[in-house]
């Protein structure tokens, strides 16, 4: 539909954090000086739209972003290391990634992060991608065919066609990253998969896990601190069987009262997300990914929670370290803050939860829910039987619980090769993934005190031994499986 702009290219220089105004601030600037990261260069790639079917688009293509740097690579030689896009503005995902660019400079790697389809500025259809049924294009499959071509024919533009890819991602990024060495193996000769929840998003396994381990996040650091969280949820809890409506806008400083049950509803929804979100970014350092968290913000939260008697005040508080980290809101709303979707971990915002909501509601599967016994926070079910009924009505599709075993293998993954799965044991995506190495060649890197792919982000002076040696371990695994596909290869 949308043919290439080959023409159109934007450099971009990651520089120092106080001359970038509308960009996040590169992760790998120190906090004791700037440490410049290398230039990538903003192109756009010719996708065909539709790779499964050769009547319903003919050859039809949209145009799919991608950024590139040649900084370190030797050209002709060295390996390709391509990062497969996950559910955001590729930007977001290059300026948290420090780690790949400085193994591309030890290794001498071309680097490239390519956007997934239906998200930042890769939209197949423009601004009708989210109609029906326009949307139906967005699957795992169609994205991963995506990064099958785009690898394939970017090695012959740029004469790199003997050069070992390397496959990263983190998140449903890394899922993606699994899943292309299980379909693309004679085209990727590795993958780098941090916190990937490849079981859970089957739906194998609890669905209490997700929250429960939030929960333990916080309870670690103090357990009088999940003690506050559950006294102020029954607090509120108390208020609304009041219909203590007033009552309730005034702690929480909403912009206007809640009326209904639907409304606690969502507040509920709101408040847990603020957990959920400060225990996966709970990293070291202060980040500038998905909003803007202080350091160790699970710390802080527990001490906001303790800071005082009225648990309420401390739990609206709580929620504005995510909700409100500049300061600037006066009240909070309901209903613009969070959007309640398919996925109970939160969508996010903008049109790139439109696309996540359709992909939680098609293959991928997050029944989790929250029970107030096995966490702290309010009984907020989200069953299959729920997911069916949401689905129906927002996209019209019927969800297929089961595709993911079926075409991406569940938990039967011994016969696969050359897959790192990484976690760390403060991320609450950790236990949906991969935790015992199950081959010589299909490792699992547990990282104490590591949050939500804290191996994929750059170098920090706050970093635990524990990430250092994980990306040691990284590091030597990739060189070994690049010389391994280069001695494959030879003629």
């Amino acid at each position: 539909m949308w043919r290439i702009l080959v023409f159109l290219t934007v450099t971009v220089s990651l520089c120092p954090v106080q001359l970038l105004q509308g960009l996040p601030s590169p992760q790998w600037s120190k906090h004791d000086g700037v440490k410049r990261g290398p230039k990538f260069t903003e192109k756009y790639f010719s996708q065909t739209m539709d790779h499964f079917n050769f009547n319903s688009m003919g050859n039809s293509t949209f145009s799919q972003r991608y950024l590139i740097t040649d900084e370190y690579w030797h050209k002709g030689h060295g390996p390709v290391f391509f990062y497969t896009g996950n559910e955001g503005d590729i930007w977001e995902f290059a300026l948290n990634s420090g780690f790949i660019t400085e193994l591309a400079a030890q290794q001498g790697a071309l680097v490239i992060f390519a956007e997934h389809r239906y998200y930042g500025k890769s939209l197949p259809f423009g601004k009708e991608s989210f109609n029906i049924p326009e949307i139906s294009l967005l699957t795992v499959e169609q994205a991963l065919a995506d990064y099958a071509v785009m690898i394939t024919e970017l090695k012959q533009q740029l004469a790199a066609t003997h050069c070992p890819v390397i496959v990263f991602g983190g998140s449903y990024g890394g899922m993606l990253s699994v899943y292309m060495r299980l379909k693309y193996p004679n085209i990727v000769a590795g993958a780098l998969a941090a916190s990937a929840p490849i079981l859970s998003t089957a739906g194998l396994g609890d669905p209490r896990q997700f929250f429960r381990d939030v929960t333990a996040d916080f309870e670690s650091v103090a357990p009088e601190c999940t003690d506050a969280v559950r006294g102020a949820f029954h607090q509120l809890k108390e208020l609304a069987e009041r219909q203590d409506y007033i009552r309730i806008q005034a702690e929480f400083l909403l912009c206007k009262p809640p009326s209904s049950a639907k409304d606690i509803h969502q507040l509920n929804g709101l408040l847990r997300n603020a957990f959920t979100l400060m225990a996966m970014l709970d990293y070291p350092y202060s980040t500038h990914f998905m909003g803007n968290m202080p350091a160790n913000p699970v710390k802080v939260a527990c001490e906001t929670m303790l800071s005082g008697p009225n648990l309420l005040a401390n739990l609206r508080n709580t929620a504005g370290i995510v909700y409100n980290s500049t300061g600037v809101l006066t009240c909070f709303d309901l209903y613009s803050l969070y959007l309640e979707c398919a996925d109970p971990t939160g969508c996010g915002l903008g049109s790139d939860s439109l696309a996540w909501d359709y992909q939680a509601c098609t293959e991928i599967d997050l029944c989790y829910e929250s029970n107030n016994v096995t966490d702290m926070f309010p009984p907020l079910a989200f069953t299959e039987e729920d997911r069916e009924l949401y689905c129906s009505k927002r996209w019209a599709v019927v969800p297929r619980p089961d595709w993911l075993k079926t075409q991406f293998w569940g938990d039967a993954l011994s016969t696969a090769s050359n897959i790192i799965f990484s976690n760390g044991d403060l991320d609450p995506w950790a236990n949906g993934g991969v935790r015992k190495s199950l081959s010589s060649s299909l490792i699992a890197v547990n990282i104490s005190g590591g949050a939500h792919h804290l191996d994929l982000r750059g170098s920090n002076d706050a970093d635990p031994v524990s990430v250092i040696s994980a990306r040691k371990t990284e590091a030597d695994l990739i060189a070994q499986w690049v010389k391994m596909e280069r001695t494959r290869s030879k003629p």
